[in-house]
Formats: C-alpha cells, structure tokens, sequence
C-alpha cells in the first residue's frame, strides 16, 4: 500500500482518480533521468514501460495488455494517426481499453485526444464534432451511424487491428508536442449553452499527476477498477494515474452494481472510485446480498455531494475500506482537494461537532493548489464565510478554444463554486454560484437546507431550488425522494425543517418525486427540476 506524506501526517491511499498526495523530492528525481524526453503525458507511459514493461496494464473483458503492450500499440497507432493528418483524435464510445489507448497514442501523434459522450443526441453530437480541427473519428460500431461522411472514421476495432498491424511495422519515434500544446479537450455539458471546450495541456495533466501520485508507487496486487464515462476528466485522470503508479487499470463500461461487485471478486480490486449514485446502488446491492471484498483497500467518490448518511452507511458496511472523497473540476485537471480515509475516520469517531461536521467536506487542497474564497466584491473571506471558490496552481488551466483563457492576471480561476473554509482549511462546497436561492432578498444556499432534509429518517434523496415567485422573488421548493415504502408528508418535511433551520429557510414547498434526474456522473441537474416545477405548476 502507498505510504503518502503530507506535512507531518502519514496516510495510507491509492484511488483510481489520482488523489493520493504525496513527498515531491523523490517525483522530481525520477523525472530528472527523462530530461531529454518530450514532456508531454506520454512521458508516464514510457517511464511505467521503463519500470515494468510485462506488468499488466489493461484489463477490459477479453483484453489483457502489459505496459509494454499498451506501449506498442499506442506507437501503431499514433502512426495511423499521423498518416491520417489528424489535428484531433474524437472518440464516440464507451470506453475500456480504448481510452488509455487514443490517449497515449494521441500524444505520440501530437494531436489532440477528445472523447466525446456518446449519450448525446446525434445532432449534438455532430455539431461538437464539427468544431474539431482535422477530426480523425474513432468510433464503438453501435455509433458509426452517427458520424457523417465529411469525417475520417475507423471503429474502435478496426483502430485496433491498425494499431496492431502498425506496431508491427513502424519505429517508436513519434511526435514531440510542446508542453503548452493542448492534450486532452473536454467538453462541458452545456446545460444552458454551447457546450465549452475545456483545454488541458501537457503541462497541466503533468502537473497534476506527478504533484499527486509517486511513479511506480502500487504494490504488486494493485488493481484500480474505474467505471466512470470516457468524457469525463475522471476517466482521463483514472487512465494517466494508474499507468504512471503502476496500478493495473480494470475496466467497466456499462456499470452495473452487481457486475461492478463481480468484478470486484474476480480481479481481486484494491481501489475503485464510484460517483454519488453508483455508490448508492453498490450499497442497496451489498445489503441485498452480502458479499465480501476482501481485496478492497479504498474507494474514492465525488462528481458530486454525496449524501451523508449514505456516506455514515457505505462506513458502517465496509468497515476496513478506506474511504475518499474527491473533488475537481474539468477546468482544474481533475481533483484539487481531497478528504482522506483517515479524515473519514476522525469525523465519524469523534464527539467533536467540528470535526464530526468534516464528513461533509471535500478535504484539504492537494499540492501545488492554492484557494481563495471571495466575496462577490473581490474581498478574500475569513475562515467561515461563504462566498466563491477560486483555485490557482500549474494544474488549473482556465482554458477553453474560441474563448481563450478565463484567468485573471494572477491566474486564479474563478469555479463558480460557493464555498467556505473552515479554521484547519477543510473544504466544504456549499452549491454552485448560480444555483444560490434569493428568497425575499435573502441568499440562501440550497446545500444548507439540503443537509437538514436529508437527515430526516423517511428522506433518501433531495434537492432544494428556487422557483419564481410574484412575492419573494423566488420560493424554496425541496423535492424529496422518500426511501422505500414511505411517503413523507409536506408538513412533516418542514416541521423538520422549521425545528432546525432558521424560518426563512424552511421550504415553501415540498414535492415528492420518484428520482432526480442526473447526469452519468450523479450531479443532479437542477435546471431540469426548476424547469419541469414551472410545468406543474402551469398545469
């Protein structure tokens, strides 16, 4: 198990989305021999090629690809790549082995590797890939349909077989982007908009990989189980962490709880991370049946707010599992902060409110990040105000195509976040900036009064917006999904509320709902409630 420093404390991690903090000094030695070499993220395979070219890599259904496998085929198919004159490698599909595979030959091809999520619409679809440069588009077969005949197009098993069929064939020399030039681009889900282009460079997805991971740090019997979309920086981060850590990378591309359990026992997984409704499911699936995990050390979730008393159950069920929470955003590289498995344990055994209320934060910043919380003038907030997150450091790129960059002269980027620091710098995201609830004047954010509902012993789920109101401007509606065979009453909920919560954030209005609707990685898509809310109540 990777033993991680950070100050004076020692703590045992390892997850799937790289959020193990770490000492620098000896990172920096094992970069110094590669001096020569290309900094671009190619560099982690090539030095995990270096420290064992027969470990296994890659594990996805039939597939079972050492490092040096891995490394071959990326050299193939980045020749593929450079024959084809592609600026950009897209990917419409769901994943597995495919990822690692485009990513690292992407980069040997110094083009730029963007998968795109293949649960959009056609038409969606199209008009992203039509705002790619020199697309080469990679595609599963049940997506070709989708892409049009202005594109070059292989499927993902056609890509394999010329990658095969090139490595065979090709040298090892490929291209040698610039640190600068963009690695990955990402889009966002562009809920209200045109989706943005996220750019991550080399340098940043470097940056955050060796700043919080220690090359070649997995023990023998590590394997990282990651199910998480191809298009989200998760899945990007995921393939980069466990190549360079020398974690084997088990791959799950339509989750299921029961096969994610399966796969669990079969690959014998130490390490998987999980967003807030995998967990839930993984959880409902363990109490239905039992089964043990005998391999499982960790396993990190985020995406988005979990609910505490999933959290305190998923504990009580996995005793010796260390548990993280992480959280990041596209526009960071992924994860920025961190609450560790010993974190967990000091809040739930703890008679300190304090400490017992860090449960609900998102940790403390990884390395190299720095945070500030503003107030809507500017002005940096004291420990205990709210306000917005804003994040600086060589991961954090702030960068999107057509836009440019978003930072400001002193790089910070501004998350749209809302969020408070506590005295010892824990964390804690309170909603995004935008979702803040102005109730008579009044700003009120919707996580506060969330945390109360969700406690009430009938409640599984909920979610708290505001909808528009002749005479507050804008009411607090909470839709609650109840736990199985209750069916909590409106009155109920906001006793509960009213006996816990100042007056004014007591709920104006209840709505029971079967589910929330959400995106793949769990966020609830608030925009959705207040919309299908303002239907209802014009019916």
């Amino acid at each position: 198990m990777v033993r991680v420093r950070r100050r004076n404390r020692v703590f045992d991690d390892g997850t799937a989305v790289a959020i193990i903090v770490g000492g620098r000094s000896s990172r920096r030695g094992d970069l110094k021999k590669w001096k020569g070499s290309s900094l671009s993220i190619s560099l982690l395979l090539e030095m995990a090629v270096s420290g064992d070219p027969d470990r296994t890599a890659v594990v996805c259904d039939e597939i079972r690809w050492t490092t040096d496998d891995l490394s071959r085929l990326a050299d193939g198919l980045a020749k593929v790549i450079r024959d084809a004159g592609a600026k950009t490698v897209a990917y419409i599909g769901t994943g597995g082995a495919m990822l690692p595979l485009l990513l690292f030959a992407s980069a040997r091809a110094g083009a730029t590797f963007c998968p795109l999520n293949y649960r959009l619409s056609t038409t969606a679809l199209q008009q992203l890939l039509d705002r790619l440069p020199d697309a080469l588009v990679v595609t599963d077969p049940e997506y070709v349909d989708i892409v049009g005949a202005d594109f070059t197009m292989l499927t993902s098993e056609d890509c394999g077989e010329h990658a095969a069929a090139a490595a065979i064939a090709t040298d090892s020399d490929g291209a040698s982007p610039d640190q600068d030039d963009t690695a990955v681009l990402l889009f966002t889900s562009g809920t209200t908009a045109q989706p943005k282009a996220v750019q991550l460079s080399h340098a940043n997805l470097l940056s955050y990989i060796t700043g919080t991971v220690e090359f070649a740090s997995a023990a023998a019997d590590d394997a990282a189980l990651v199910s998480v979309p191809p298009y989200h920086v998760a899945g990007v981060g995921a393939a980069l962490s466990n190549i360079y850590a020398g974690r084997t990378l088990v791959y799950l591309t339509d989750f299921s709880p029961r096969e994610w359990i399966n796969l669990m026992v079969s690959e014998k997984v130490t390490t998987a991370t999980v967003v807030p409704t995998m967990l839930e499911r993984i959880v409902s699936a363990l109490e239905a049946e039992p089964t043990p995990l005998p391999a499982l050390r960790n396993l990190a979730y985020g995406g988005s707010k979990v609910p505490l008393p999933l959290v305190r159950k998923a504990l009580a069920l996995l005793p010796d599992v260390g548990f993280a929470n992480a959280y990041g955003l596209t526009e960071t590289s992924s994860t920025i902060a961190v609450l560790t498995p010993q974190d967990h344990r000091d809040a739930v055994q703890s008679d300190d409110e304090r400490v017992m209320r860090r449960l609900g934060s998102v940790g403390k910043p990884v390395p190299g990040i720095e945070v500030e919380i503003r107030a809507s003038h500017g002005t940096v907030l004291d420990a205990g105000h709210p306000g917005e997150l804003f994040v600086r450091g060589p991961q954090v790129s702030g960068r999107y195509a057509d836009l440019g960059s978003v930072l400001d002269e002193q790089g910070w980027f501004a998350t749209k976040d809302a969020a408070y620091q506590d005295d010892e710098g824990y964390l804690f995201i309170v909603g995004r900036a935008d979702d803040t609830i102005i109730r008579g004047g009044e700003n009120i954010a919707p996580a506060e009064v969330e945390d109360v509902l969700i406690e009430h012993p009938a409640v599984r789920n909920v979610a708290v917006v505001g909808a528009q109101d002749p005479e507050w401007g804008q009411i607090i509606v909470a839709v609650v999904v109840p736990e199985a065979g209750e069916r909590p009453g409106e009155r109920e909920i906001r006793e509960w509320a009213r006996q816990r919560l100042r007056g004014s954030r007591t709920p104006d209005r209840v709505v029971v709902a079967d589910e929330l609707p959400t995106s793949a990685t769990g966020k609830v898509l608030r925009r959705e409630l207040v919309q299908q809310l303002s239907i209802s109540r014009k019916a």
